[in-house]
């Protein structure tokens, strides 16, 4: 991972201009890069394909984003739901070959966006309007420039069904190795989220990860004997809503979707903490002009206050466009973090370290549950 340099590859365009002003150029060069954007405005593709996750989650992008954009620009959306793992070997592919990708933008994992941006796979969106409104969060960390922009952070919490728990909620992990709940706790398939509360609630410690993580394994073992449902986003708000489990670590947004839906389901964050992470958009390398310009527009009004606005109140989830209203049934969540004492709860993995080890970590959990 390379240290963090803020460039802004537009900046020293924009000093040639006011020079080429001093000398008489910019009256020549300027009307040129209006014609060109100007050029690109019109020619709108039919489509923008964007990939997403199911459930909730591109039901809110739909409301809060893609909808209103289809609106403004006649362009329609349609939502990939390949899962950002699979589809990322495909982007990859399709840029080292010279091929048009198969999306123009990837809502993605910030873990998983900046691999692809190391990679050299991703188009610069520094040029971007209003970036410098957003939280410093937006800002991708380790990186040159913004080969993607963070878009909101999200906690990993213990979400449980209310019946299974008349005294209130769990005070700790361990809760999700109790025989008591045999059957009937859940987690994402390979993990993802749950390693650093899995490494405190182990006897490890945070600053230990990823040199010595077998807290953290000793921890997973343990949950393998509690035969742990495993599963991706969607599937949490439906065990919870079929009555299949009783306590799992998910995103806020799922169990706060399977409570809108009536079903009886909290979250708390533990006394060990829970993990804080961030999601982003990109786009990759090798689209026309004029699809790149209108996928950059896309993100733009996914970052807009209207965009985070409606998108992230479905989520559950803080932007990173700051002043918005939370969400009346989140507000003083500590699952909503908007201040200091929130976040020191909450535990935090740098993204250099994810990016060299997440999927290690996801191989050694699959090898604990498949053994």
């Amino acid at each position: 991972m390379t240290k963090r340099i803020d460039q802004r590859p537009g900046l020293p365009r924009r000093r040639f201009l006011e020079r080429a002003g001093m000398l008489g150029g910019a009256a020549l060069a300027a009307p040129a890069i209006l014609r060109f954007r100007s050029a690109l405005a019109q020619d709108k593709p039919a489509e923008l394909i964007v990939r997403a996750w199911g459930g909730v989650w591109v039901e809110s992008l739909e409301k809060g984003v893609s909808k209103p954009f289809s609106e403004a620009t006649g362009i329609a959306i349609r939502h990939d739901l390949t899962e950002d793992n699979e589809l990322r070997p495909k982007i990859w592919a399709a840029v080292d070959q010279g091929r048009v990708p198969p999306i123009h933008v990837n809502w993605d994992t910030t873990t998983n966006a900046s691999k692809s941006a190391l990679r050299g796979v991703a188009e610069d969106l520094s040029d971007l309007k209003g970036l410098a409104e957003l939280l410093p969060l937006a800002k991708p960390a380790g990186m040159e420039g913004w080969p993607l922009v963070n878009t909101y952070s999200y906690v990993y919490v213990l979400a449980y069904r209310d019946e299974a728990f008349p005294n209130g909620a769990p005070d700790s992990w361990q809760v999700m190795v109790d025989p008591k709940f045999k059957g009937r706790v859940a987690i994402y398939d390979d993990g993802i989220g749950f390693h650093p509360a899995a490494q405190i609630a182990g006897g490890g410690r945070l600053e230990d990860i990823p040199d010595n993580m077998e807290p953290c394994w000793r921890f997973f073992e343990q949950l393998k004997a509690n035969e742990p449902l495993l599963g991706e986003d969607p599937d949490f708000t439906t065990w919870f809503q079929n009555g299949e489990i009783d306590v799992a670590c998910t995103i806020i947004s799922n169990a706060r979707a399977a409570k809108q839906n009536g079903i009886k389901v909290s979250w708390t964050v533990p006394k060990e903490g829970a993990k804080l992470d961030t999601d982003g958009m990109w786009i990759p390398k090798g689209l026309p002009e004029n699809e790149l310009y209108w996928a950059k527009r896309y993100i733009e009004q996914a970052l807009s206050a209207e965009g985070q606005q409606v998108w992230c109140d479905g989520l559950g989830l803080p932007p990173v466009r700051p002043g918005l209203t939370p969400p009346a049934d989140l507000k003083g969540d500590p699952a909503y973090p908007t201040t200091e004492a929130d976040l020191a709860r909450l535990l935090r993995v740098p993204t250099p370290i994810l990016v060299e080890h997440e999927s290690e970590w996801f191989a050694k959990v699959n090898e604990i549950m498949q053994g």
